[in-house]
């Protein structure tokens, strides 16, 4: 059956109404999960076998048969160790009904049937007696029910209505408990994403950007930015207090989902600003916490150099409501406050009598909305100094002192610094109602509020009013739209040109004048776990999951470039960049397709696993910014990347499935298609001996 789905085209700017199978959401869902790492996680995998194996053998050793509830089972792949460890029988619970079926499926082939049933129901739905969907209530709880901040996809409300309605009184628990940690550090680069800096802008006397007492003081969202803390280095952090542990949950008992709080007392072992909580959990899968998982981070870990590698749990960073002088020795308190789903951060000095109250504090709101406009990588790259340098340098190329500037970006400073360096008039277009409020309150504490119009409108519905009757000498983006995933999702700019057409100057100056589309053949150390087949995990035949996964790929538009930040997840060149495609916003959006094809010769030997691909920004002949590569670092060919953006990640499919490629090729063709019409970018790729 087909469906109508209505969906806003992030490059076009237009609402689409397209044709999808009834089923479009579901391979999207499959096709981006965290499934094949998941089963790549080794040390998960070895760990849960542990604690399960363990866990049966105390059942079985107090007489009693092992009856096991898999909370979130997944491929099933947790009650098939159970099984093998020698449980008597396992209700396994799945709410994803493809992910169920996968699991019968996966659970038939290996031969475990009549052992394990699969529910496809949510646990909270799930029913016990004669007539129930279980039988009896467990003796043995299994789940795998966490993320990143552990909380997040709803464990804690899970564990809460198992105890009560589903296991046993005293029942083993694998894992039977977590720990959460913390660590307080003073991080410019890290603050840089929560916190707006003042920007200095070169003009005759130095003049700053500064931002309203309200941003400063707003504690920001209460979302956890969740990232690879392991590819942060020590020399962008400085620890202020050793790990302290916040709380931790035995999931053997009763658990209790309500709100609470928890205090530790932190000695500062470094005086400094506090400004950031670096947290992550671990999880003992036996009584006796000598079967352990943790999330350390490398400086934390003894054997750093062998930290297992994984992207569905990572670390998380909490941002303190603002940042608080610490001095070495001077107890301080740190606070974790929680709800069902989330944890965010207080720091107190030394409490007196009167402190000792401690009552419960709501999660953080923004007030400012800079926090509801921009996310943390925005944040961190409105504060980039250099990168702000070369526009600076590149508007003072272009503006005259009787300039008509119009900005097209959503929430820019452009428009303050072509304010700031002498521009005639600036008008600037803002899609939203929030994003008008926020600029013009960050205009008006720069004293400009006059001086810069701001037009709350779609460039497509722009009026000679709206400009003054003016013309348009000078038309200035970054680009940037909060709606862009993919780099060319900012080729807006371009259609936003064209429909803003009428309105410009014979003459117009555009900044920037063009964009490149640049391409590269890299070998991941680790991303490709998330797309590479697993075959067996654990002895247990799971290539029902890995076909699942594939078909779901090859769906449509999920066989597309895929957005990461790659400053996370380190990989080095096989090729040198390409350039493969221009767009010029001195012109209009081009009637037909633009196409390009060739190939790219490999100069260092290793896996191909994909190509990479991002923008670069020409603000004028000379002066460009790159959403993507900044430099190859050394001879092996370890890249470095713009830490602001995500960079577009294309898997080949023949280097992910061994079996189709047995020699490594010496070079990759590719065909890059441009469709003007709905603003994508296709491609396909294929190896070369």
């Amino acid at each position: 059956m087909k469906v109508f789905c209505g969906r806003a085209n992030p490059t076009t700017g237009s609402v689409e109404w397209l044709e999808e199978d009834e089923n479009y959401d579901y391979h999207q869902e499959i096709a981006r999960s965290c499934y094949a790492d998941m089963l790549h996680d080794k040390d998960r995998n070895v760990k849960y076998y542990q604690g399960i194996r363990a866990a049966v053998s105390r059942v079985k050793e107090r007489g009693e048969k092992a009856i096991v509830l898999d909370i979130g089972t997944g491929t099933g792949l947790l009650s098939m160790m159970a099984v093998t460890a020698g449980a008597d029988f396992c209700y396994a619970i799945e709410v994803f009904t493809p992910m169920a079926i996968a699991a019968v499926q996966i659970v038939e082939k290996n031969g475990f049937s009549d052992k394990i049933k699969v529910i496809n129901k949510h646990s909270t739905e799930v029913t016990v007696g004669p007539d129930g969907d279980m039988q009896c209530r467990a003796n043995i709880l299994i789940t795998e029910l966490f993320d990143t901040e552990l909380i997040g996809e709803g464990a804690l409300p899970s564990y809460e209505h198992a105890h009560k309605y589903l296991v046993q009184e005293g029942c083993e628990a694998v894992p039977h408990r977590a720990r959460v940690y913390a660590q307080l550090v003073e991080s410019k680069r890290m603050w840089s994403w929560n916190k707006l800096f003042p920007v200095h802008v070169q003009a005759e006397d130095d003049e700053k950007i500064v931002f309203p007492s309200e941003i400063e003081n707003c504690p920001g969202v209460p979302s956890v930015y969740d990232i690879q803390l392991n590819q942060v280095p020590r020399s962008d952090f400085t620890i202020l207090s050793d790990v302290v542990t916040m709380f931790s949950v035995d999931f053997s008992k009763q658990v209790n989902s309500s709100s609470t709080y928890y205090t530790a007392k932190l000695e500062p072992i470094k005086s400094g600003m506090a400004q950031v909580i670096l947290s992550w959990w671990d999880v003992d899968m036996d009584p006796s916490g000598m079967i352990k998982c943790t999330m350390a981070p490398y400086w934390v870990q003894s054997t750093s150099n062998d930290v297992q590698w994984r992207d569905h749990w990572m670390q998380c960073v909490y941002f303190l409501p603002n940042e608080e002088p610490v001095l070495s020795g001077e107890d301080v308190y740190l606070t974790a406050y929680r709800d069902e789903y989330s944890v965010w951060y207080k720091l107190q000095k030394a409490r007196n009598e009167e402190d000792k109250k401690d009552a419960y504090v709501g999660s953080p709101l923004c007030s400012c909305q800079a926090h509801l406009l921009w996310n943390r990588p925005r944040f961190g790259e409105l504060n980039d100094q250099n990168r702000t340098n070369q526009y600076i340098q590149a508007l003072m190329t272009v503006l005259e002192k009787d300039s008509i500037c119009l900005c097209i970006s959503d929430g820019s400073l452009l428009p303050l610094l072509a304010q700031y360096l002498g521009a005639g008039q600036v008008f600037t277009v803002e899609n939203s109602a929030v994003s008008h409020c926020l600029m013009e309150k960050i205009f008006k504490a720069n004293h400009v509020g006059n001086k810069i119009k701001i037009i709350e409108k779609r460039p497509e519905l722009l009026t000679a009013s709206d400009l003054e009757d003016k013309k348009v000498s000078v038309l200035i983006g970054e680009p940037f739209f909060t709606t862009s995933l993919l780099p060319w999702h900012n080729l807006y700019f371009l259609y936003a040109r064209t429909a803003v057409a009428a309105h410009l100057t014979d003459s117009v100056t555009v900044l920037p004048q063009s964009a490149s589309l640049y391409m590269m053949v890299v070998e991941f150390k680790d991303l490709w776990r998330i797309r590479s087949p697993c075959g067996t995990c654990e002895g247990f035949d799971v290539h029902i999951m890995d076909d699942m996964i594939k078909n779901s790929l090859n769906f449509r538009e999920s066989k597309e470039a895929e957005p990461h930040p790659l400053w996370e997840y380190p990989c080095k060149s096989l090729s040198d960049p390409q350039e493969v495609m221009t767009f010029d916003f001195r012109l209009t959006v081009p009637q037909q397709t633009l196409s390009t094809d060739g190939s790219v010769n490999l100069l260092r030997t290793g896996k191909c696993h994909g190509a990479v691909l991002w923008m670069e920004y020409h603000l004028t002949s000379n002066i460009s910014v790159s959403t993507g590569l900044v430099q190859i670092s050394d001879e092996k060919g370890n890249c470095k990347w713009n830490p602001h953006c995500k960079q577009a990640v294309y898997f080949f499919s023949f280097a992910l499935e061994p079996e189709t490629l047995t020699d490594l090729p010496s070079a990759i063709t590719y065909a890059i298609n441009f469709n003007p019409k709905t603003g994508e970018i296709a491609m396909s790729f294929k190896p070369l001996s």
